[in-house]
């Protein structure tokens, strides 16, 4: 057994957020203590489930949107576990052999469930997974740039439903700009971001409580960054927010009409591009 498929029994005594994120995916690459908690905040906010379904389906239709617009690198930051339609998959419909990917996660389990699916359904040479936080900034980069991402071309940098879950005390939208100059012209930015700008206290209070139990149960540091809709864009700093915008999730260049008010989503999506200087 390969040292990845061995980090797969480590620390099953706090939830992880990638697992926990699985299990409302409808995954099954979780346990008992990932579901007991994902299930005490679907008590609090049963629309999370259906937010983060909706997130995974705004990610693989921003993947396809990149790979159709040309871009044939991809780097997506806190990507957690694979599920059906990880970005490689994506890529390769749009552009078969082409693509290189580069998945990058903090937690063990999440990089350790990365190489695992690289290792039986994808290029060895194409896609790759790192061990790496989002807060390591140019060491990170460096990484990613040994793993064959040419920064001369344009990249697709993806950090979906990430930001909210970052210590606002570490400044993370000062690391985002710093990887936002990295990249060429022509690059895209793909970014979701839970948001209560619905005014809804009822909301607010619980995914308050949400984060409470983040912070005591998992992994995660510091207060959670749960941000308004302006504070949102501003992340992506003076790149051109394509259209739609900055729009609810299944408002982002929807397949099908989403039935419903997609408020209830509680979370906003956008992608925007670097145009030359």
């Amino acid at each position: 057994m390969s040292d990845h498929r061995k980090t797969l029994d480590l620390d099953l005594s706090r939830p992880s957020s990638g697992r926990v994120y699985d299990y409302w995916l409808g995954g099954s690459n979780n346990y008992a203590v990932d579901r007991e908690f994902a299930e005490k905040q679907l008590a609090r906010a049963p629309e999370i489930r259906e937010a983060v379904r909706e997130n995974r389906a705004f990610l693989r239709r921003a993947v396809r949107f990149a790979a159709e617009s040309g871009i044939r690198q991809f780097v997506d930051i806190g990507s957690g576990l694979p599920t059906q339609g990880s970005v490689h998959e994506i890529a390769d419909e749009v552009a078969p052999g082409a693509s290189r990917v580069v998945y990058i996660d903090n937690e063990p389990v999440a990089h350790a469930h990365a190489q695992i699916l690289l290792e039986d359904t994808a290029d060895p040479a194409r896609h790759r997974a790192l061990a790496g936080d989002f807060f390591d900034g140019a060491e990170l980069w460096k990484r990613v740039l040994a793993e064959g991402i040419d920064p001369r071309e344009p990249i697709c940098l993806l950090t979906v439903a990430l930001l909210h879950l970052l210590p606002a005390e570490q400044k993370p939208e000062t690391v985002l700009a710093f990887y936002r100059d990295q990249l060429a012209p022509g690059s895209l930015l793909v970014l979701s971001h839970a948001c209560l700008d619905t005014g809804d206290e009822s909301a607010q209070q619980a995914f308050g409580q949400i984060s409470d139990d983040y912070r005591s149960r998992t992994s995660m540091k510091g207060d959670s960054g749960l941000r308004g809709r302006s504070e949102i864009a501003e992340f992506f700093g003076d790149f051109e927010l394509l259209d739609p915008g900055l729009v609810w999730l299944p408002q982002w260049r929807p397949d099908s009409p989403f039935v419903g008010d997609p408020a209830r989503t509680r979370a906003v999506a956008g992608v925007a591009r670097k145009n030359p200087a």
